[in-house]
């Protein structure tokens, strides 16, 4: 809780198995060239994002083969059944795996709440054919797909990409991660906007965009009832990046459609 009286969710935070966390984690930091706050651990998360103000958290985590699609989902649904109703999973999917409607049907029969997607470092286009069965089975589930989009370094995961899916599975809700576009955020924001099965995050923006009026104009080209609040651990700190999206000053009514209200909406928590 935050100012007392603003709940907040974190709508986006990957975890690892304690074993493993410190090499994942700095995996994602090497692919974005930066020096990430966190140890990618259950333990970290939870400790620093309940000092920071956060009531509960969305996790999740990605498969960068098939092989890893069943002891992911297994491992993010195993740690929010033990979370004393702190964090609720996203599964994984790989647009490579030999039997997705079964890969789908483990995420449901999990109790995950969505799926979670990263095309530039799971290495496919966001509109590749590959891809466009995931779709198909996730909007026939309601399975809301949190997406990385976004990178200049690439094109596989840039608005031209994404749009083209948003427009024939009008029904599958995606969330695009920073904004809809990491590192061209204002060019996305203004293609992206409109498009009614859109959801944006604003997490790794924080980072990079200083000026504050510049946040606010994408946040009001989306729409409030659109963007969800994400901290993106284990590479930013949660109470800074808690604290950058309050000292925007939005209204009240706008901070708890962003920190809770829209997040509960999406993923049904």
């Amino acid at each position: 809780m935050v100012d007392n009286k603003f709940f907040v969710i974190d709508a986006h935070c990957h975890i690892y198995p304690d074993k493993i966390a410190k090499k994942a984690a700095g995996a994602t930091d090497n692919f974005y060239h930066v020096h990430g706050f966190g140890d990618g651990t259950v333990g970290m998360l939870r400790r620093e994002g309940e000092k920071a103000g956060i009531d509960k958290f969305i996790v999740q985590s990605v498969a960068t083969t098939p092989k890893q699609v069943s002891s992911i989902n297994s491992f993010i649904a195993k740690t929010a059944e033990q979370s004393e109703g702190k964090m609720f999973g996203l599964g994984t999917l790989h647009p490579e795996s030999e039997d997705l409607e079964r890969d789908v049907e483990e995420i449901v029969s999990l109790g995950l709440h969505g799926v979670k997607l990263h095309p530039d470092i799971q290495g496919f286009k966001i509109d590749d054919y590959r891809c466009l069965k995931i779709y198909e089975l996730c909007e026939k589930a309601h399975l809301p797909i949190l997406m990385h989009t976004g990178d200049s370094r690439y094109d596989n995961s840039n608005p031209n990409r994404l749009i083209p899916v948003l427009e024939i599975y009008t029904d599958l809700i995606i969330i695009g991660a920073h904004f809809g576009g990491w590192s061209l955020w204002e060019e996305a924001s203004k293609k992206l906007s409109g498009i009614k099965n859109l959801y944006v995050d604003c997490s790794s923006t924080f980072a990079w965009i200083k000026d504050n009026e510049t946040v606010k104009e994408m946040i009001e080209r989306y729409g409030t009832d659109r963007v969800l609040f994400g901290t993106d651990y284990p590479m930013w700190s949660p109470k800074t990046e808690l604290d950058r999206f309050m000292s925007l000053g939005c209204s009240d009514e706008v901070n708890r459609q962003i920190l809770s209200q829209n997040a509960e909406k999406v993923f049904g928590v």
